[in-house]
């Protein structure tokens, strides 16, 4: 339905007033009517057409009815198609008449001016911004859906520059306009109309401190470029051109969806009229368009890897070479964090996740830094934001614990639960059960990641383990066929099985950690043999179950989507469980290609029976497994190849908004 106006009508003298294009105007012939008047006639220039809406009819004028009863809830609605060329060149007469008289006893005279006010994004979401029948004051998902998408512009585009790039109101480069999202508000109509009235850009008061808006007059200069709308700054008075009808403004997001913001963001354009000096302006139109900001998007083990990084620290050189080797075997760039930047720590996937953030126009990623804020804590801000790299962190005020390390941040691939489509996969993090002295997850973290609403996070129980992330038993490799990927989940019972195979095949003898110095190399009967031991992973078997049906649950997976890695843990409840040998599912993917902790397991046939069973499960999948020593570099330290590892990915092809939360 047009937006409608009511106007006052006089028959002492005439009225003047401004139609905007698409909008109805709604006569009051009743209130102007002289005292004995009971009918009206009402007629119109050629650019006006006029409506007279009669008990619930509507019948288009001109018509057979010459004259119209002043009843209640007639009333004369009208609207033009074409913007005016002069102020008041269209008009529209009200004739009144008494019961039997054929003279007017009255007339009131209206003079129309025919203007465009449109404010207009991309809300098509082809890229560019087009006029649209769509309704600009709402947004919806799907792949039908519609409405325009704003990009936290959190990147730095200029090397110089000492903030984020939303953390100014300055434009420094034209990059920086590149990553805003334009918003064209046409007028057209004769110019001198807008110098009586005023063209107000405003944005409400809730929305203010999530956006910036930018506006450069006529000009490309980028000095030129002034920030007119966000923070403390409400409303805009627009001054139309003589010369352009169209004035572009550039927006950019201040703040990702979190708790209290949803994401959605209105701008409004509204036409002021002043009837009077002295009287306050009235509003007389108002067009509405709303933005969605951009999620902050994580990508799955098996996305193809863009950029490989890695801790140089000290004795850890063997472990950057072999992970520079698989690098240049998937032919991907390797990025070494030197000590001066790291300060001897070398949890790389503890400290940041990354992820990406994407509009019709403009794609880039995001780096998320955790609160762990360890020797690595400057590294996100001084290495890797820069130009189209964007950067977010969320704060621990309760104080960071184990489970705020992004060790305990995964994704799943994309996955279809009894027909709730997720594709771009789920969110998976670790937390406790809900008991005394638990450690979860920061409220703003977790809140954070629940409100980018495309990755529906699911919780799982990690809480068991020492250091308590998720990446310490289940892991995603890419596969040919079914849901095209395989759920690692470590496995006692696994472990158990196959080294009661070997013993029954008279290996008992063959023992862990050969070529270890100094490390203890227990047996396989004597292994089998530890009650203790035993004991203590079958409560980590059940620990891993419970995950499992969670997973099974959330991911709509079946058994055989699932692979069990052979895999041993020491420990004891009180103090959490730890990796008995290095953790075979704390592997880095790359591709078809994949690190895996080396396990140095009992040699069988001078083969490791470990490496030999993981093969066996991982290389019919068409994966190559290269088992990377990270004995004392990593394992003893309480983490692996995977905790000392990240990898930035590429996007998934699926737009986000296509998909329906």
């Amino acid at each position: 339905m047009a937006q409608q106006r009511r106007v006052q009508l006089s028959t002492q003298r005439p009225t003047s007033t401004v139609c905007v294009l698409g909008t109805e105007l709604s006569l009051d012939v009743c209130g102007s009517a002289p005292k004995d008047a009971v009918a009206f006639h009402v007629q119109g220039t050629p650019g006006v057409k006029l409506y007279v809406v009669h008990e619930t009819q509507s019948v288009k004028l001109p018509s057979s009815v010459c004259r119209w009863p002043l009843a209640t809830g007639t009333e004369v609605l009208l609207a033009m198609d074409a913007p005016s060329k002069d102020v008041g060149d269209e008009k529209v007469r009200i004739s009144y008449f008494r019961e039997a008289g054929g003279v007017p006893v009255g007339r009131a005279m209206l003079y129309l001016t025919c203007v465009e006010v449109s404010l207009d994004t991309d809300a098509s979401r082809s890229g560019a911004v087009s006029r649209t029948l769509l309704d600009k004051a709402t947004w919806t998902w799907g792949p039908d859906g519609h409405g325009a998408i704003l990009l936290v512009n959190c990147d730095r585009d200029d090397p110089k520059a000492e903030t984020l790039d939303n953390q100014d109101t300055a434009i420094r480069s034209y990059a920086d306009l590149k990553d805003m999202s334009q918003m064209v508000l046409r007028t057209r109509g004769p110019r001198t109309i807008f110098a009586g009235h005023r063209l107000l850009l405003h944005v409400d008061f809730s929305d203010a401190d999530k956006v910036g808006v930018f506006y450069g007059g006529n000009s490309i200069a980028l000095e030129e470029y002034k920030h007119v709308l966000g923070g403390l700054k409400l409303a805009y008075t627009v001054k139309p051109s003589r010369h352009q009808e169209e004035s572009i403004f550039y927006v950019e997001g201040l703040a990702f969806p979190d708790v209290g913001f949803s994401g959605l963001v209105a701008f409004h354009v509204t036409l002021l009229e002043s009837p009077e000096k002295g009287l306050l302006e009235t509003p007389i139109f108002t067009d509405t368009v709303v933005f969605r900001v951009a999620p902050w998007i994580m990508t799955p083990n098996t996305a193809a890897p863009l950029e490989v990084f890695v801790c140089s620290v000290d004795n850890n050189e063997d472990f950057v070479a072999a992970v520079g080797a698989m690098a240049e075997k998937t032919k991907c760039p390797l990025t070494v964090c030197p000590v001066l930047e790291n300060r001897q720590d070398r949890w790389i996937q503890d400290e940041v996740e990354f992820g990406y953030v994407q509009a019709p126009h403009k794609t880039f990623p995001v780096v998320f830094d955790s609160p762990r804020d360890r020797g690595l804590k400057d590294f996100p801000v001084k290495s890797i934001l820069g130009p189209d790299f964007g950067y977010v962190a969320r704060q621990a005020p309760e104080g960071a614990s184990s489970l705020d390390s992004f060790g305990n941040l995964e994704v799943s691939p994309p996955v279809t639960v009894q027909g709730k489509e997720y594709p771009l996969g789920r969110i998976l993090i670790g937390s406790s059960f809900p008991r005394f002295g638990g450690r979860r997850m920061a409220k703003a973290v977790k809140d954070f990641l629940v409100a980018q609403q495309v990755q529906a996070p699911v919780e799982l129980f990690s809480d068991w383990l020492h250091v308590g992330h998720v990446d310490e038993f289940l892991s995603f490799v890419p596969a040919p066929d079914r849901k095209g990927f395989r759920l690692l989940l470590a496995s006692p019972s696994a472990c158990y099985q196959l080294l009661k195979e070997k013993q029954e095949e008279g290996f008992g003898e063959a023992v862990m950690f050969e070529g270890l110095k100094e490390v203890s190399k227990p047996t396989i009967n004597e292994i089998l043999a530890n009650d203790g031991v035993r004991k203590f992973n079958n409560y980590v078997q059940s620990c891993i179950n419970w995950n499992r049906d969670i997973l099974k649950r959330a991911l709509g997976l079946a058994e055989s989507d699932i692979l069990d890695i052979p895999q041993l843990f020491r420990g004891n409840v009180a103090t959490g469980a730890e990796a008995f040998f290095p953790d075979m599912v704390n592997m880095l993917v790359l591709g078809r290609h994949l690190g895996i902790p080396k396990p140095f397991g009992p040699l069988v046939g001078g083969q490791c029976c470990l490496e030999e069973r993981v093969r066996a499960l991982l290389e019919p999948l068409g994966l190559t497994c290269t088992f990377i020593d990270d004995y004392f570099s990593y394992h003893v330290l309480s983490g692996e190849v995977h905790c000392g590892t990240n990898v930035r990915r590429k996007p998934f092809t699926f737009k986000w908004w296509h998909m329906v939360p």
